[in-house]
């Protein structure tokens, strides 16, 4: 028996910046939202706590290269996140934001208990300013080579070329990213949080106190406990964000990430006026659900400030993920490497619980895992339409063929029947000890396991041959079908609730508790289900063709948009260039070189005389398309022949990164024979 009787569970702010995609749902909120629907199905007393996190940085960016406010990019974004995760059916019970006035009061209140008890040291310290805009420079603000591995484009907090953390003062040749020049060093006072005076007590509460919790959490913060913590500071020079509620103070912001956490609080002030009982009472344990980018922020930052602040409870577990990749590559928002949520809500409508489930299947819960549309497609396919789609359907549809779908009633039961029917209570201990313990993708294979089996049990009894000599037995084979079936609405409710939610409407069935699970007569004899319809569809192949393809355009436009032009080659004197004779042309025939994929033949009329010219630009152009277009052609150049026709000069064309060529013409029709220069 637990000694808590409540649970809050706490996920990740996603940054208001951007969208959400399958590697925020995979971390952090699909595996709470089952852990939650499974604690709600237990009767259990749960609060599942989300919310924007529209403050930093990233978002001033934006709002600045966009040309608009920060408040207009939070509000568009937190908007299709909020959207987004009530189509998936993310179950919060309240999602808030860090924007609102209920959050500037709390993170307000938050800050200045630290402040006036001496939680805080003050210090002055050297940090970039840009003299031009008359500002201090947040590490985002500034650009420069990394001193790693030279990248020319590193932020001041991160190269996304080698991935090393960095501060603004280790960049080389670093520049303001507002006014382009380089910033100079002046002196700023900040408050920190000494987290170095909380490392005993750290050491204390967590690597000898949380020895439970999963290794890759543990691991990595008693890795930054033993480099030893130093002060971290809560305030930054910025106006976006949180005023410093200190009398006298202007253009300083709390530090985004000691007022993003605080929006834990806020949001359980807005959801209930009991919002204390969720975080100080001793019976309530409070759960992080987070990537692994957060770990430090969870185990060690937030839990400082709450032992600082004195009334709040820690948290009890941090059952964070690792990071879910992208088809052999990591998932990245700058590059648009990504399956964004809303754009998969509208591309596969009817089928939130298909991602739901393979995120699951497929959760990096100990180490970095692959998500590809593959397997997505083959865990669709073979396993929620072969296995339990397939078991659902035949159960019902022989129900309806023999029985006008009433609930026949069992004879004498077999050993085989027992033993069926027995495994669902073992099936139910497996799924609660996985789920107890934070292992969702275990819980979900346990639970797929009641699918397994009733459909072995259905192909193994083979009520359709039985029918025939047994009708009888036939009753029995499925009834026990059938309360397999009402038992898997409760099993897998908590992974797949829309499509669970669908089959009780098959069943005629009212949704039922987790107590119920393991039942064998839930639903009784002359009980009459409805007539069934696939509970999933198969994917076709053509559909994650279109999946892949849009993924190799993205693939491309980034090699396209980070390719270098190729060095300037050797100097040649202006004689050499005055050889050449380029000339204005019009196209006034064109046609395919017969048995060639890349030849064109051209008629040219170049002013001086009409021509025959073979190019390479088959793939790019369609001939109807170059007729009475002009172009530039060299009409000095050697006659050669290619495929049996002589060409009589060359098309000028500009090569991009990809290969692909693009005709130069003039911008404005020009006379046929004007040189060009």
């Amino acid at each position: 028996m637990s000694k808590f009787k409540r649970t809050l569970i706490t996920t990740a702010l996603p940054y208001a910046n951007g969208p959400i995609h399958i590697g925020h749902l995979a971390g952090v909120y699909v595996p709470a939202d089952i852990y939650a629907r499974y604690l709600r199905l237990k009767k259990e007393d749960v609060i599942m706590i989300g919310g924007s996190d529209e403050h930093g940085v990233p978002i001033t960016i934006k709002a600045k290269n966009e040309g608009v406010t920060p408040q207009d990019i939070v509000d568009r974004y937190h908007e299709i996140i909020k959207e987004s995760f009530q189509k998936l059916g993310i179950s919060f019970d309240v999602y808030s934001r860090t924007s609102s006035e209920i959050h500037h009061e709390t993170a307000s209140e938050f800050f200045r208990k630290l402040y006036e008890t001496g939680k805080l040291i003050e210090k002055t310290s050297e940090q970039y300013f840009d003299e031009e805009n008359k500002q201090f420079l947040a590490d985002r603000y500034i650009i420069g080579t990394c001193p790693k591995c030279g990248f020319e484009k590193a932020y001041g907090d991160q190269c996304e070329s080698c991935g090393t953390s960095l501060s603004p003062t280790e960049l080389i040749n670093p520049t303001s990213t507002l006014s382009g020049n380089q910033p100079v060093l002046k002196e700023t006072k900040h408050w920190y949080l000494p987290l170095d005076q909380y490392e005993p007590w750290l050491r204390e509460w967590i690597l000898e106190g949380h020895k439970e919790w999963k290794p890759n959490v543990y691991g990595q913060v008693k890795s930054w406990i033993d480099g030893g913590l130093q002060p971290r500071a809560v305030t930054r020079d910025l106006e976006w964000g949180v005023p410093v509620p200190v009398e006298g103070i202007e253009g300083k912001v709390l530090y985004v990430w000691f007022d993003a956490p605080i929006g834990y609080i806020s949001a359980t002030k807005e959801l209930t006026p009991e919002w204390e009982t969720y975080w100080k009472d001793p019976e309530t344990r409070m759960l992080h659900f987070i990537g692994k980018d957060n770990i430090v922020f969870h185990c060690i930052i937030f839990p400082a400030m709450l032992k600082a602040e004195g009334t709040y409870n820690l948290p009890e577990n941090v059952p964070a993920n690792e990071f879910l990749n992208l088809e052999n590559d990591k998932i990245s928002t700058s590059r648009n490497w990504a399956v964004w949520l809303h754009e998969y809500l509208e591309e596969f409508p009817g089928k939130e619980d298909v991602l739901k489930y393979v995120l699951t299947a497929n959760a990096p819960e100990t180490k970095d895992n692959d998500f590809t549309w593959k397997d997505f497609q083959a865990r669709n396919n073979n396993e929620l339409v072969a296995v339990l789609g397939n078991f659902v359907n035949r159960a019902l549809v022989l129900t309806q063929k023999y029985y006008e779908g009433v609930i026949p009633a069992a004879g004498e039961l077999s050993d085989f029947d027992k033993e069926t029917l027995a495994s669902i209570s073992t099936i139910k201990a497996d799924v609660e000890k996985s789920l107890d313990n934070f292992r969702i993708r275990e819980a979900l294979k346990n639970a797929m396991d009641l699918a397994r089996l009733g459909n072995k049990y259905l192909a193994d009894e083979e009520p359709w041959k039985v029918i025939k000599t047994d009708p009888e037995r036939v009753k029995t084979i499925l009834n026990v079908c059938l309360q397999v079936t009402a038992n898997l609405t409760i099993c897998l409710e908590p992974f797949l609730p829309f499509s669970m939610d669908k089959l009780r409407g098959f069943l005629n069935l009212e949704k039922m508790d987790w107590e119920k699970l393991g039942d064998t007569a839930l639903l009784p004899v002359g009980h009459k289900v409805n007539k069934p319809e696939l509970l999933f569809e198969k994917i076709e192949d053509s559909v994650i063709e279109t999946q892949l393809q849009k993924l190799e355009d993205t693939k491309k436009a980034n090699e396209m948009a980070t390719a270098k032009a190729a060095p300037a080659k050797e100097n040649i004197e202006f004689d050499d260039f005055a050889k050449m004779d380029v000339r204005a042309g019009t196209v006034i025939e064109c046609e395919k070189v017969a048995k060639t994929k890349k030849l064109l033949k051209l008629t040219i009329d170049t002013g001086i005389d009409k021509r025959t010219v073979v190019s390479g630009i088959a793939e790019y152009y369609q001939p109807e398309e170059l007729i009475g277009k002009q172009v530039s052609i060299l009409v000095n150049l050697a006659p050669k022949s290619l495929k049996g026709i002589e060409s009589q000069g060359m098309i000028l064309c500009a090569e991009n990164a990809d290969g692909t060529l693009s005709i130069v013409s003039p911008d404005k029709k020009v006379k046929n024979g004007s040189e060009i220069r």
